[in-house]
């Protein structure tokens, strides 16, 4: 039998998001920001491509790139209360990350599972953080999917994409548990 690492899987067990609104400072100084990224940058990549890349957002990149989705929405004719949303998330954040989603290419390693690595960074990243002890949350929206905003804002490539913005820093309240999938339900035995 292997020995399991009990703390591990306790956490893994019991580890729940923190909503990006409930977020305050301090946030993590370089240093940690750097050991979260190490930690996070350990997710498989199938070939070693390294098919992501990180975008560390400080506060004026954040309140930039709010006023930016203000912009964006204006000239995509968005409704107002959903620019007004998504500019909240980048104008009440202190610190976020972005994953960039940066495939290389390769015989070997199809487009897909680059991309599913650039995912698997960012739950990395989200669980990296809470286990520090930092509240943390993966986020989107609509501006992480423009790609004015993503190449202007960002400075994305254009075979560049946002697999997630992961927003650390304090908790102010633990949040609630809330239902999780009823794995019966999500599961499927093959045993011939």
């Amino acid at each position: 039998m292997p020995a399991p690492n009990h703390t591990a899987l306790d956490f893994l067990l019991t580890r729940r998001s923190r909503p990006a609104k409930t977020l305050t400072t301090p946030v993590p100084d370089k240093a940690t920001i750097e050991t979260l990224l190490t930690a996070a940058a350990r997710t498989p990549d199938h070939g070693k491509l390294e098919p992501w890349r990180f975008i560390v957002l400080g506060k004026p990149a954040l309140a930039r790139l709010a006023d930016f989705v203000n912009a964006r929405g204006d000239a995509l004719g968005m409704e107002t209360e959903k620019v007004s949303k998504a500019r909240d998330q980048y104008a009440n954040a202190d610190l976020a990350i972005a994953v960039i989603s940066a495939p290389k290419p390769s015989d070997k390693i199809p487009e897909i599972e680059q991309i599913y690595s650039a995912g698997a960074v960012c739950l990395a990243l989200l669980n990296t953080a809470l286990a520090a002890g930092w509240g943390a949350n993966w986020l989107s929206g609509w501006p992480s999917h423009d790609r004015d905003f993503v190449r202007d804002g960002l400075g994305l490539a254009d075979h560049e994409t946002v697999a997630g913005l992961i927003h650390i820093g304090t908790e102010t309240s633990a949040p609630p548990e809330r239902p999780r999938p009823d794995l019966a339900a999500i599961t499927t035995w093959l045993d011939t």
